[in-house]
Order: structure tokens, then sequence, then C-alpha cells
């Protein structure tokens, strides 16, 4: 039933997100990684992949491009999907379900932060900082993938 444009429904719905896990390899073979530092909890002050909520009328595909771009500056379309992440408590706000990209740049722009990032930088694999969520654990996943290809 839907109540002045707010839907409500007898069982509870999950969120979907979108996250971009976005490297770029140096010429001396180090292995980066773009993160923002969020400005708002949960986790405020952590550092997370860019991404966010999929808005009502976008595809995931589109929500991960918008997101890397509000929060980091850096426009790009050459995303592929990596997983879907959906423990039920990896979000403390509420059930919340993230559909996981990943790209490999063969250049590295100087990210500019926005919207609700307030930093925005590339980190070496080997210094990461604190992360939130689960991003570790995907960011992991990621780079095992390497291995196996």
């Amino acid at each position: 039933m839907a109540v002045k444009g707010r839907y409500c429904y007898d069982y509870p719905r999950p969120a979907v997100t979108v996250d971009a896990v976005v490297f770029y390899i140096s010429d001396t073979g180090n292995i980066e990684v773009l993160l923002i530092r969020r400005s708002n909890p949960p986790f405020e002050g952590a550092w997370a992949f860019p991404g966010g909520f999929v808005d009502e009328n976008e595809t995931v595909e589109q929500a991960v491009q918008r997101e890397t771009a509000e929060e980091t500056g850096v426009v790009h379309d050459g995303f592929e999907l990596f997983g879907v992440y959906s423990k039920p408590d990896r979000d403390p706000r509420h059930r919340t379900i993230t559909v996981v990209f990943m790209s490999l740049l063969g250049f590295k722009p100087q990210p500019l932060a926005g919207d609700d990032a307030a930093r925005a930088a590339w980190f070496g694999i080997d210094a990461l900082p604190e992360m939130a969520f689960d991003h570790r654990d995907i960011l992991e996943d990621v780079l095992a993938s390497f291995h196996e290809e």
C-alpha cells in the first residue's frame, strides 16, 4: 500500500547498496585501492569503498558509477560485477545487501571528496587504514580472486 510517496509492506525489505573496489597498479607494481573517509555514522571517520544506496529508478551499474563520481570525483564506466555480500548484520543500521563492483584503472586520477565523503585517497594494499562495514573482508576476497585467474 502506498502512503504519500512511501511504500508500506507487511514484511521488512532489505536495502540495496553498491560498492566500488577501484585499483591502480603503479609502474613499480604496487597495488593501490581508492577509499573514502566516511563523514557520517555508522563508522564515521573510518575508510570505506566509494558506494551507497541504489536509487529507486536506477540500475546497480548506474548506481556504482554515480556513487563513485559523487564521492571521489572519479568518473568511470568500466566496472565489472564482483559479487554480492548479504550477511544480515553487515550494516548496523538495518538489513543491507551490497552489490560489489571492481575496476582496474590504467591511470591514477586525483580523487576529490564529495557528497558524504570527508576525504578520498589512494592506499597501498599493504598500508590500509581501519575500514568500515565488511570492506576489509571484501577487499581480501577481491585480491584472492586475482590469484585464482
